[in-house]
């Protein structure tokens, strides 16, 4: 089912609700906030053995400056702990991210925690089923949040096999008003993906389960043809260390206001050690909060950028502060390259998304579009040194709407192959220039106009 059906029936139910509208982010807090404050396996970490942290990852790189001020502004802007001794592997594609689930899941022994937007019963949606099942029967508890817009198309009778088998399953905001328990706002959805086992290994990112991410995507020369027949091109992580904690408040914490089952008593916690050089910064989005800190984060980020911003997002509609954000970035001479897609599952979104190029390529914004993919990553590398991959779209909906999740991971090393990423899609890539932007067919511009009309209910 496309992006368009799944969320036609929040879409309309929002035109009657109240509209939210997205903070003013200041971009002078990174320069009073404290010195970062770093947590470790065990709780937080000395003010000694912080600084000793955040030197290393200083003399990691030649751009020491830059690192401290995106390490103060990521503490300035949330309560939520900046956490060390993380191994953090970058996935890309879906191939490499669900051999890394089924890894995961096959070596749990405890419990396996999974929250999802869509989970389509097709091949991969049955695989992942009968691997989550015959753990349930194995005696490891399956607690799973699937979205209920997003499972739309899914037959019910597909997770009654899975609650059959013992596996907890919840519903998030369920489409019917009848069978809600935590009060009934369709227009609010889980867009989050990640899985957990037995507390110390998450996978997160843009991943949803579904067969279309069965191809891998890098080196891709289809040419032509449906956006439903291209391979879906996608980032994820996964990360061992002590930020996992973070990350299982983050689905314990929903899980409880939706009011699911009570969870079976298992070591959601249990005690973590050190397992690599990262830190990390798990940070959750949702609705029920005064503003979305994922973008409060990102616009300070780019608010604060020196030398260059490089984002790569599957569905981008930039609202005023961001498109101020990004033209304000390179008017100062930073280096803003975005990487939007070439084909799309919703043209509305689409060609929303495109009438702004002409303001951006006017600030001074490079954009490129990904060819023979169907680009669904969202990453975001600012001066090699701040990273973020997660689920969160550069749009109205993601921001307002929906609960997401998203990881920082801070320093030069991961930025380093960050970058690599960036540039692999790079060369997969045309640049649109303003000169050709121009030429454009007025029903371009027609489409275009009309989609941004819907902008905000994206």
């Amino acid at each position: 089912m496309s992006r368009v059906l799944r969320w036609a029936a929040p879409a309309l139910l929002a035109l009657l609700s109240a509209c939210s509208v997205l903070p003013r982010i200041n971009p002078d807090m990174a320069r009073r906030a404290a010195a970062p404050q770093i947590e470790g396996a065990r709780g937080p970490l000395s003010a000694a053995r912080s600084k000793q942290i955040l030197d290393d990852l200083r003399a990691s790189g030649k751009d020491t400056d830059i690192l401290g001020r995106h390490l103060a502004l990521e503490t300035a802007l949330d309560d939520s702990p900046l956490v060390a001794g993380n191994k953090v592997q970058l996935l890309q594609n879906g191939p490499a991210t669900y051999r890394a689930m089924f890894a995961a899941i096959d070596a749990a022994r405890d419990h396996i925690n999974m929250e999802t937007y869509i989970l389509d019963d097709d091949d991969v949606g049955k695989r992942f089923a009968a691997a989550l099942i015959a753990k349930q029967r194995a005696g490891v508890q399956v607690n799973l949040i699937r979205d209920s817009v997003g499972t739309i198309g899914t037959p019910k009778a597909f997770f009654k096999v899975l609650s059959d088998a013992g596996i907890n399953v919840l519903e998030f905001n369920p489409i019917n008003p009848l069978t809600a328990k935590a009060g009934w706002d369709v227009n609010q959805r889980d867009h989050r993906k990640l899985l957990i086992t037995d507390g110390r290994t998450a996978i997160m990112g843009g991943i949803n389960i579904s067969s279309v991410y069965s191809g891998g995507s890098f080196g891709s020369r289809s040419k032509g043809g449906p956006a439903s027949e291209l391979p879906w091109r996608d980032t994820d992580l996964q990360i061992d260390g002590p930020v996992v904690a973070e990350l299982q408040k983050l689905f314990i914490e929903t899980w409880g206001k939706q009011k699911g089952a009570p969870l079976a008593k298992r070591k959601y916690f249990p005690a973590l050690t050190r397992q690599g050089d990262e830190v990390v910064h798990a940070i959750g989005g949702s609705p029920d909060e005064p503003y979305s800190m994922i973008y409060a984060t990102l616009i300070s980020a780019i608010d604060s950028a020196e030398k260059e911003v490089l984002l790569t997002n599957a569905y981008f509609v930039p609202d005023p502060q961001l498109v101020a954000s990004l033209k304000g970035a390179a008017a100062r001479g930073v280096d803003v390259k975005i990487v939007l897609p070439s084909a799309t599952d919703s043209a509305l979104v689409f060609n929303a998304g495109r009438s702004h190029y002409d303001e951006l390529l006017r600030g001074g914004i490079k954009i490129y579009e990904r060819q023979n993919v169907l680009l669904h990553a969202k990453t975001a590398l600012v001066d090699g040194v701040w990273s973020t991959v997660g689920s969160t779209n550069l749009d109205w909906r993601s921001f307002l709407h929906n609960q997401e999740l998203n990881a920082v991971v801070l320093g030069n090393d991961f930025g380093g192959r960050m970058r690599a990423a960036f540039d692999a899609d790079l060369a997969e890539s045309k640049q649109v220039t303003l000169e050709q932007w121009q030429q454009r067919s007025p029903v371009q511009r027609i489409k275009e106009q009309f989609g941004r009309l819907w902008q905000y209910w994206l």
